[in-house]
């Protein structure tokens, strides 16, 4: 028989959606805004960093980043956000939510200016400065994964919580699409101050000394949403299901959302702390933890890992696909602030059509469809539309072709934020219990990052061309962009067997969810059920 709920927890699970619904939505998704926008601006500058800081004189093309300088410069954030996101998870479910959400904030601000004021007398000496202040940054970034998904989690009421997470997710996508339109702004900008010629017409003259400053502008730029949104995150009260469940205060719960909500909560302070044997205490690492909730782990955990290998690829070599289908220019028939522009050109686009809308139809049909079935379909669309792009591969890349390609590459991209970009951050910030929530909701991320660096790195060397005498400069000779896509939509495939392993959490109470209603002699939750009815 299940326990009497906290009365808090019951106003909560029904509460009427609010204002202050809508402004912790913003202040929790500003950091994603930030994130996004961190972790996705070097992809359209990291061109520009090989023409500034590696020219080779009398070579046939512009200066390229070394394969590691490129892959550390790429990557290194993912290791910093990994990382981040045990820590702060952990850090989270220990000292409390809003305790650790303005430090993940503060490191964000502080390490994108630092990023963007990276010094050194060598070009080897500038890429090592931004390499540790972008794992620093990667860091903070990290930390506002687990926090912001269970933040929101446990603010929101249990018909419209997985909309209230989405959106939060979803500035995600306005963070892409800004990164994008910041960089065409600059790079305009400096257009018109600095005139300069193609590569090929003059390779000096074609990177001027000023695009040295268009790459730090646009990096620090994203140190502003965060630090205008730090206040308010300051401000926010600690979640009631934090106060209640883990600090075992639920007087403080009901004083602390009185406040911000306008809901009636009556003081419940007759809940007594679980005695020595209550089963609803065991650890991450005990037997109980993985009988209860140890294929739900393994489920979301493994999504987020497949989801971000074919993800993050896609994203952070846009650039070097668009390239290979002839939709932006050779590098040499450019100078480098054009290359800077068309590159954020093509990149928005994308973002615009095909990122963007993907996000905002999660939020608006989650709590119909359910986190199932637009996982699943997100995951089996993904990988149609990759296979639609791979098997022809070689008619997309013969001029006059590209509109179609692009077409079914924004594809790819919408069914990924209609899908498991968003599904596999909200389903972890759901199922677990309130004192391990945080913390297997950063395991879960940390994987998908995990899988990112997968991406990251290894798409940089397997895309490159077969023909040894058509790979970038110091790279070997990989598999192709054709045969990447295979594997990519291989990996999407694998995605939809693992969405099996996690439960449908639509319309449940999160406390039904983890069985932390349940008394001491219930068996495993009827929820926990890892396939949907």
């Amino acid at each position: 028989m299940a326990r009497e709920q906290l009365e808090v927890l019951s106003a909560l699970d029904a509460a009427k959606t609010q204002w202050y619904h809508f402004t912790a939505i913003v202040i929790a998704g500003m950091g994603f805004f930030t994130d996004a926008y961190d972790l996705f601006c070097i992809s359209l500058v990291t061109k520009l960093l090989g023409r500034v800081y590696y020219y080779r004189a009398g070579a046939p093309d512009p200066g390229s980043l070394p394969p590691n300088v490129a892959a550390a410069v790429n990557g290194v954030a993912f290791c910093g956000t990994l990382s981040g996101q045990l820590f702060f998870g952990w850090l989270g479910d220990r000292m409390g939510r809003k305790r650790v959400y303005g430090m993940t904030l503060m490191c964000m601000v502080l390490c994108s200016l630092a990023s963007g004021l990276s010094f050194g007398s060598t070009p080897a000496s500038v890429m090592a400065t931004l390499c540790f202040f972008r794992f620093w940054l990667g860091f903070g970034i990290g930390g506002d994964y687990p926090l912001s998904a269970t933040i929101m989690s446990e603010y929101a009421n249990k018909k419209t919580r997985g909309a209230f997470i989405a959106a939060v997710f979803a500035m995600q996508g306005f963070g892409i699409l800004t990164g994008g339109v910041v960089t065409l702004v600059v790079s305009a900008a400096f257009r018109a101050a600095f005139d300069a010629p193609a590569y090929q017409d003059g390779a000096v003259a074609s990177t001027p000394p000023q695009a040295d400053y268009v790459w730090r502008v646009i990096l620090m730029f994203g140190a502003i949403p965060a630090l205008l949104t730090y206040y308010w995150r300051m401000k926010m009260p600690e979640t009631a299901r934090y106060t209640a469940l883990v600090a075992k205060n639920a007087k403080q719960a009901a004083a602390d959302m009185s406040k911000v909500l306008q809901v009636d909560i009556a003081d419940d302070s007759k809940d007594p702390a679980p005695s020595d044997g209550d089963r609803n205490s065991f650890g991450l690492f005990s037997g109980e933890f993985l009988r209860r909730h140890g294929l739900h782990l393994l489920g979301t955990a493994t999504c987020w890992f497949l989801l971000d290998i074919a993800f993050y690829s896609q994203n952070l070599f846009q650039k070097d696909i668009f390239t290979a289908i002839h939709w932006i220019p050779k590098a040499k028939t450019m100078s480098a602030l054009e290359e800077v522009h068309r590159i954020a050109r093509a990149q928005t686009l994308i973002a615009l059509c095909g990122t963007v809308p993907g996000y905002w139809f999660t939020v608006f049909l989650i709590d119909r469809i359910g986190r199932f079935w637009i996982q699943l379909c997100g995951f089996f669309f993904m990988a149609v539309f990759m296979l639609g792009l791979a098997f022809p591969y070689h008619h997309w890349t013969t001029p006059g072709n590209h509109v179609g390609f692009v077409v079914l590459y924004g594809l790819t991209f919408f069914f990924a934020n209609f899908g498991p970009n968003s599904t596999t951050f909200i389903v972890p910030a759901e199922i677990f219990p309130a004192r391990l929530r945080s913390t297997c909701h950063g395991i879960s991320a940390a994987a998908g990052k995990l899988g990112a660096i997968v991406g990251s790195f290894g798409f940089l060397y397997l895309a490159q061309n077969q023909d040894v005498k058509l790979v970038d400069h110091g790279y070997k000779a990989g598999i192709g962009v054709r045969n990447s896509l295979f594997i990519l939509a291989a990996c999407n495939f694998l995605g939809m067997g693992f969405t099996f392993l996690a439960p449908e959490s639509n319309g449940i109470s999160l406390e039904e969810l983890s069985g932390e209603n349940d008394d001491e002699t219930s068996a495993t939750p009827a929820h926990a059920r890892t396939v949907p009815v």
